[in-house]
């Protein structure tokens, strides 16, 4: 099986990549959160630092591309050509509403008849490898079927199913009756994405999929970034190892952010998800959300380790 890294917009940066790269268990890929093109045709100091290729050494990484013209994404996939990307993944997954509501992600999934003549431009123009990471459509789970009849028409790379439509967001159980029918139907590679946070979800998707030659990963891994290396047969992360990743975080952050605000703000968004991996650790996640000097929110983390809980062989106890 191999495992790849799900981009998730301001979270799974180079930063994170390269932290979580070296810490834990390395990924088959790792894509990166969406590039959106603009007018002005280039990319931004965001964008071009996150696929430098020396803030990604060592890393198979894949950029995505989120947008509806196929112009935007030829002229975006050739710059990127130009730092040694060979592969390109489109964005139809996206569920943000501020995305749909200008057809792009998941939006563009319910112009069937535009997306079908942007992939046909796309393969006649542009001499890349070209993935796609999209959810079922817009409503219905079975939109889908309409939709594999166009991505069969296409030699695409892969196609990564989030067997979600747009509506659920991450709400709801993934469709995996759907999930069955496309790798029967579809003509391309399929890899699946979604609700893999345990040993026990990973188990029971093999047991039911295993046909699947690779599954992304993301959530998941942001609540317990030890979770791939355990689906491999490794040990589990240390409560210094965990440590470990989380300081260095904080330093890469204060390296390139502006100020300890601007550290603050990634640093809790990415504890949304850890505090999964601790057992009761309420007050103590609390305090690092209510937190509002760096200082502070390192004096609640050191609190937390200190005070967690070990089990038997010394790593923690993920509760997800």
């Amino acid at each position: 099986m191999n495992f790849y890294f799900a981009p998730m917009e301001g979270i799974t940066g180079y930063i994170y990549r390269r932290a979580y790269h070296s810490c834990f268990y390395p990924m088959d890929k790792y894509f990166t959160p969406f590039i959106a093109p603009k007018q002005d045709k280039t990319l931004n100091s965001k964008e071009k630092n996150d696929i430098l290729p020396e803030h990604n050494e060592g890393m198979r990484v894949v950029p995505q591309i989120l947008t509806n013209r196929a112009e935007d994404f030829i002229r975006t996939a050739e710059k990127l050509r130009e730092f040694g990307y060979q592969e390109v993944n489109l964005n139809l997954g996206c569920p943000s509403a501020t995305v749909v509501s200008k057809k792009k992600g998941s939006g563009f999934l319910g112009e069937r008849e535009a997306l079908d003549r942007f992939l046909e431009n796309l393969f006649e123009n542009l001499s890349m490898d070209i993935s796609i990471k999209t959810r079922l459509g817009m409503d219905e789970p079975e939109e889908f079927y309409r939709l594999l009849e166009i991505f069969n028409k296409y030699p695409l790379k892969e196609l990564i199913i989030h067997p979600r439509v747009q509506a659920d967001y991450y709400r709801n159980s993934p469709d995996r009756k759907v999930f069955a029918d496309a790798l029967k139907i579809s003509r391309n590679s399929v890899v699946y994405n979604g609700d893999i946070f345990s040993e026990g979800d990973y188990e029971q998707f093999t047991a039911s999929f295993p046909e699947t030659g690779a599954v992304m990963l993301g959530r998941g891994i942001l609540a317990n970034p030890g979770l791939p290396g355990r689906l491999c047969g490794k040990k589990p992360p240390s409560k210094q190892e965990i440590k470990q990743f989380l300081d260095r975080l904080v330093q890469d952050y204060r390296e390139v952010l502006s100020g300890e605000r601007d550290v603050l703000f990634r640093m809790k968004e990415l504890w949304f998800y850890l505090g999964f991996l601790f057992t009761n650790p309420e007050k103590y996640v609390k305090k690092i959300k209510k937190a509002q000097r760096l200082c502070d929110y390192e004096e609640a983390v050191r609190t937390l380790f200190r005070e967690q809980e070990l089990a038997e062989n010394g790593a923690f106890r993920p509760s997800v």
